[in-house]
């Protein structure tokens, strides 16, 4: 039985300042390659969500609070 966790950022209100990067145990989430916003940031995202633990580190960490956990 497996836990369905859903990641969603807010791409355009994430100013890219990697604390949501260092905050993750299982090393999933990175500064976009090929993606800024019209802030001119590169938003964080998530790049394995089925990896995704489900811990909220992550959304605990960002100072903007623009990252959300759904666990199903």
């Amino acid at each position: 039985m497996s836990n369905l966790v859903r990641v969603t950022i807010n791409e355009e209100r994430c100013k890219g300042c990697a604390l949501c990067v260092r905050a993750c145990p299982k090393k999933i989430i990175e500064l976009s390659k090929t993606k800024i916003n019209a802030k001119g940031y590169r938003p964080a995202e998530v790049t394995n969500m089925e990896a995704c633990i489900g811990c909220t580190a992550c959304a605990r960490t960002c100072p903007d609070v623009v990252i959300h956990i759904e666990k199903d």
